[in-house]
């Protein structure tokens, strides 16, 4: 493996799921309490957050007494129940294009390649599995959204398992954070990493930019401009064998 960590983001940068996540907050909710989950909890912000970080909101607006204790129980319900969505995930997702190439490619690079999402990783598994999206990814180096309420401090744990796993530092742009949302960005400034924003959610180009993204993509669909993009100026001085594409 090469020396930089290439950590992706999932909804709505390698796939979109329609409302999976919301359902199975549903699903959770009705688990543990016995009712339906409250329209305005239905609602909670959700883009790039983790879901340590919603569910505090989500508890916190259907009325559930003290969310901080509640939150774990919560969040075990949604590993438990995440397998139940399968099947919607296959009826209603899709990988986003060029995800599947742009993952390929990197692998060949010899990047390691996990996830930095805001997704506890059994729902992680569970949205990407049925596109083939896992086969280029180490899930036991990635930082999960059951971990943290702060973004930031996933980068950290994804840095500091990856290092344990393949005796390398990570350290600086060394690190790639990929994503679709200000807070993806924010996460990778926060923490010296190299930040490629892709405008494949609810984000533009020109918000993604302004974040502070290293690079923005309108998408994955040109692999070669990915490869540009993740193996920008910085990641290049980690990385002796990369021969960027002639101009």
């Amino acid at each position: 493996m090469s020396s930089l960590l290439a950590l992706w983001d999932v909804d709505f940068t390698l796939v979109n799921t329609r409302g999976v996540g919301i359902h199975l907050y549903q699903l959770a909710f009705r688990d543990l309490y016995g009712r339906e989950l409250p329209d305005a909890s239905a609602k909670a912000n959700m883009a790039g957050r983790t879901d340590l970080a919603i569910a505090l909101d989500v508890l916190e607006l259907a009325g559930v007494p003290d969310p901080p204790v509640q939150v774990k129980l919560f969040e075990k319900a949604l590993t438990k129940l995440a397998p139940q969505v399968k099947d919607l995930v296959v009826a209603s997702g899709e990988a986003l294009p060029g995800a599947a190439q742009a993952l390929e490619a990197l692998a060949k690079r010899s990047v390691t390649q996990s996830l930095l999402t805001g997704n506890v990783r059994a729902m992680a598994e569970v949205k990407l599995a049925p596109f083939g999206l896992t086969k280029h990814l180490d899930l036991e180096i990635g930082a999960y959204g059951d971990e943290s309420t702060v973004r930031a401090d996933l980068v950290h744990l994804a840095r500091a398992r990856a290092a344990t796993n393949y005796w390398k530092s990570y350290s600086g742009p060394a690190t790639i954070l990929i994503g679709d949302t200000p807070l993806d960005i924010e996460a990778a400034r926060a923490t010296g990493a190299w930040a490629v924003g892709v405008a494949t959610g609810r984000f533009s180009v020109d918000e993604l930019t302004s974040a502070g993204a290293d690079v923005v993509l309108p998408d994955l669909t040109d692999t070669e401009l990915v490869l540009d993009a993740v193996l920008g100026t910085g990641p290049r001085l980690y990385l002796a064998d990369y021969q960027p594409r002639p101009a």
